[in-house]
């Protein structure tokens, strides 16, 4: 269960697989799946009155009565559900996480050992993401293979636009769950198969919530955030932005139209992550002063990296066998 909102993934969908689908995976990494598990949740997250309390837990929501406000980011939790006392949730959060991030260290050294530079895209619904990908793949095709991961709770539209630019990519429709998880995008990156050295964008499904919490094995979490959102957006959910190395702020061209105090929005973003990169870009204005080709740039650089650190990893490998193969025929002389 994911304890940030209690969803439950329910019958998740990766293209010509399906399966019963939970957080707790027992799976080794490094081979084939049937993808036929039989993982489940066992949890309801019914909503309730906003007078139930968990059992034995004093401090389970702070309640402001002067401005009739209910704070149920309290608590060593800092979450709420009926029934649950906060050190239950902790308890049961760290499970979860744990078995995550086991994949995710597993999914980053399968990345790191291909040079593949993988972005974790995330963003409220409707802020044009994949249109910003689309549009990002056109002007990479000529320079580097690119792959995309498909998050969604239904439908394959997205992927079917990626690869309508030639693009290879995979959907996963998570059903009643609001994030991809690690295990998933192991599931995705077994069946996709990105080429060596290439860029992987994995857009996640639009919620700023609970995907600030999941590592997936990327290299950097990319957060986009349109003009025609609140300049408070990052103090509203500061995990995400916290979480961020780079904002993208999207849908320039519409400033004109629209009331957004763009130094505003970059400032709550920096109190929140100091060290956040932000750059401004448009998908539909193309060659004319639209961000895109910083982007671009910024992409590339990672990419590089990835790929001298992969041959560098290479070259060391061949060097320490060159040592060892020395030393036995020292040692046989």
């Amino acid at each position: 269960m994911c304890t940030t909102c209690g969803c439950a993934s329910g019958n998740v969908k990766i293209e010509g697989h399906e399966h019963a689908h939970g957080h707790d995976h027992g799976h080794d990494h490094g081979h084939t799946h049937d993808h036929t598990h039989d993982h489940t949740h066992d949890h309801t997250h019914d909503h309730v009155p906003d007078h139930v309390h968990a059992h034995g837990d004093a401090h389970h929501h702070h309640r402001d009565h002067a401005h009739g406000e209910l704070h149920y980011g309290h608590g060593p939790a800092h979450s709420h559900a009926p029934g649950m006392s906060q050190e239950k949730m902790v308890a049961v959060e760290r499970g979860i996480l744990d078995k995550n991030n086991q994949f995710a260290r597993a999914n980053r050294r399968w990345l790191a050992q291909r040079g593949i530079f993988a972005l974790n895209v995330v963003s409220s619904p409707g802020s044009g993401k994949t249109t910003l990908l689309v549009e990002t793949i056109k002007r990479l095709a000529a320079a580097l293979p690119v792959a995309v991961i498909e998050g969604d709770q239904q439908t394959s539209n997205d992927a079917d636009r990626i690869r309508a630019t030639g693009a290879r990519a995979i959907q996963i429709n998570t059903g009643k769950g609001c994030h991809l998880d690690a295990s998933m995008v192991e599931h995705a990156l077994l069946h996709l198969a990105p080429a060596q050295d290439s860029v992987l964008f994995i857009e996640n499904v639009g919620n700023l919530v609970c995907p600030a919490a999941f590592d997936l094995g990327e290299a950097h979490k990319v957060v986009v955030l349109s003009v025609t959102e609140g300049e408070d957006k990052p103090l509203k959910y500061p995990d995400m932005f916290a979480a961020a190395q780079l904002m993208l702020l999207n849908k320039v061209d519409l400033l004109p139209y629209l009331q957004f105090e763009v130094d505003k929005a970059i400032a709550a973003a920096r109190r929140v992550n100091p060290t956040i990169e932000v750059l401004q870009v448009s998908a539909l204005k193309p060659n004319e002063g639209d961000g895109m080709d910083a982007w671009l740039d910024w992409i590339l650089a990672g990419s590089t990296a990835a790929r001298e650190a992969r041959a560098q990893r290479a070259a060391d490998s061949v060097r320490k066998l060159a040592l060892l193969e020395e030393h036995i025929a020292t040692l046989n002389r």
